[in-house]
């Protein structure tokens, strides 16, 4: 067996070491020191894409709350338990959600866990810090479910868009409910995610925290997606091409998640619906499998969660649901006859 042990090489001119593996793979460090001594930053990077922003949100905001004007400023080492237990509890002060708390805390407890494994604060000053109890409760869900009548609509006015874009729209929403993709999920996929048996499409593709899944469509979503790989073609490449004016489209180049979001705003807004989100159709597609009957590890492993109680905060199947559930329970109760 041949040794697979990684060398160490130095750039020409900078001194700067290299982790060399022997197929010639390169680990190159960050030109900028700081960011790779910054536990905050070593902490985000270690997350997925979606986690990353929302985490990245979340300790900007602990830095305002520390007078600091980001979190690349921040001297997370010197965080001791006081001061996160004062962020909590201003946090809560500001009327924040228990679930916003909770994130906020959670980043704070990983950059300073990324502190303690990279060797700038003792085992100690990280566990008093992160024994910061989270916030218990919780609140109405955000987002909504959107109806059948809804999704109709925004599909059609898709539809009437003769152009490519219309055709990569139709799609992009039907994927977006008729697969649950989170819209980073739909701007990262790719011609190899896509896999096509008769009039069933089969999807691969890495979700958060690497996790992988398979995907299936069928019915109006096959058609949707095989519509637009009509128009675009085989050639290998992003799966959604990016818009031009005019309803052009640039070949070969992708979408962002922020242009997936304006795609179904400005689909939904041509069709008179107000308030979508990529997530409220994702929220929709949890919900309706629930309302079909699927049971809910399935829909979970659908939708990508790492947990059932994750599921569970998608449903949004509203009151109506309750109503026609508490009918499906019979208490054998009579009421007693008035004596004669």
């Amino acid at each position: 067996m041949g040794d697979d042990r990684a060398t160490v090489t130095r750039r020409e001119g900078d001194g700067v070491p290299v982790a060399t593996q022997p197929a010639s793979r390169h680990v190159v460090m960050p030109d900028d020191a700081e960011a790779s001594t910054n536990p905050a930053a070593v902490y985000l990077a270690g997350l997925a894409p979606t986690g990353r922003r929302s985490m990245a949100a979340a300790l900007r905001r602990v830095a305002q709350l520390c007078g600091y004007a980001d979190w690349q400023q921040t001297p997370w080492t010197a965080m001791r338990f006081e001061h996160v237990q004062a962020i909590r509890s201003k946090l809560l002060e500001e009327g924040a959600k228990p679930a916003t708390v909770n994130k906020t805390l959670a980043a704070i407890r990983g950059v300073l866990r990324a502190a303690w494994r990279m060797g700038q604060i003792d085992a100690e000053h990280y566990q008093r810090a992160a024994d910061v109890p989270s916030v218990a409760g919780s609140r109405l869900p955000a987002g909504r479910a959107v109806t059948q009548g809804e999704l109709a609509a925004i599909m059609r006015a898709c539809i009437e868009d003769e152009t490519p874009a219309g055709a990569r729209d139709a799609a992009i929403i039907a994927l977006a409910y008729g697969a649950g993709l989170r819209r980073a999920e739909l701007s990262a996929l790719t011609m190899d995610c896509i896999a096509q048996d008769e009039d069933q499409y089969t999807i691969r593709l890495t979700g958060k925290r690497q996790k992988e899944r398979m995907l299936y469509l069928d019915n109006g979503a096959a058609d949707a997606l095989g519509a637009w790989l009509d128009v675009r073609g085989a050639e290998p490449g992003p799966l959604f091409y990016a818009g031009r004016r005019g309803g052009h489209l640039a070949a070969g180049q992708g979408m962002t998640p922020q242009a997936i979001r304006d795609v179904v705003v400005r689909r939904a807004e041509q069709a008179g619906v107000r308030d979508v989100s990529p997530h409220d159709l994702r929220r929709t597609f949890v919900s309706d499998l629930l309302d079909s009957g699927v049971d809910i590890a399935t829909v979970s492993a659908m939708a990508g969660h790492a947990n059932i109680q994750t599921t569970a905060r998608y449903d949004r199947r509203g009151e109506a649901a309750k109503k026609r559930a508490a009918k499906a329970l019979y208490v054998p109760f009579t009421a007693r006859r008035e004596a004669r």
